[in-house]
């Protein structure tokens, strides 16, 4: 009996209102995503990227077809329903960092599960380990402003795993980093995806990045193709 997929996109179709015009911007787009995969999307400026790495995490909602998270529908469900499933399923990480400046390395990491109502001290436990993997035991208590730009994304790294997500979705996680800055972020990407046994999904321009993934699939004119 095969697996089912920790992320599937059906049809998915998206377009947004431009002043009287209709912009389509995704055209019945489809993919799978395996437990533990590793998959890059790459695609012009504009291609329609973000908008497919929204629709996947629930952070948006398609005109027609469906996502499912491990099999469930989450188009269907209700906007407080779709975050708790996100929550529990899916993490994210950007170009930029977003980790919340007024708190430390270690309350940011254990933010999703405390808003799980996880107990603080299971929380902080598990950012905590996850902090010390990504190279930041000597940095839990500093908050984003003391941190290096690659200290922040190694910090945005483990807030988005603290939940252990099925899938992890990285737009341009390297992106906003200097070349040596961004080769270590991706090798402790990587780690991580066969340690934790997340799922990867990874926009990216970078072609290096997109190569050491186990398929690239690439985004033209509102349709995914293999490249």
């Amino acid at each position: 009996m095969s697996e089912v997929p920790v992320l599937e996109a059906r049809g998915l179709c998206r377009g947004f209102d431009q002043g009287e015009a209709r912009i389509e911007v995704l055209r019945d787009v489809s993919l799978t995503v395996a437990p533990g995969a590793r998959i890059a999307v790459t695609g012009s400026s504009g291609s329609g990227k973000s908008t497919l790495m929204h629709l996947l995490g629930g952070l948006d909602v398609p005109d027609s077809g469906q996502v499912l998270w491990s099999g469930r529908d989450i188009v269907a469900l209700s906007e407080a329903e779709r975050a708790r499933a996100r929550n529990a399923g899916v993490g994210f990480v950007y170009q930029l960092h977003h980790l919340l400046a007024e708190f430390t390395a270690l309350e940011n990491a254990a933010m999703p599960l405390l808003i799980r109502g996880e107990a603080v001290a299971r929380a902080e436990a598990r950012a905590r380990t996850l902090l010390e993997r990504v190279g930041l035991a000597a940095r839990l208590g500093h908050r984003p402003a003391a941190l290096s730009g690659g200290e922040r994304q190694r910090g945005a790294i483990a807030r988005a795993l603290a939940g252990e997500p099925a899938v992890l979705l990285a737009d341009e996680p390297t992106g906003n980093l200097d070349g040596r800055t961004a080769e270590e972020v991706l090798e402790l990407l990587l780690e991580l995806n066969a340690e934790e046994g997340t799922a990867l999904v990874v926009v990216t321009h970078d072609a290096g990045l997109a190569a050491r993934m186990d398929a690239t699939l690439r985004l033209e004119r509102g349709r995914l193709e293999h490249s």
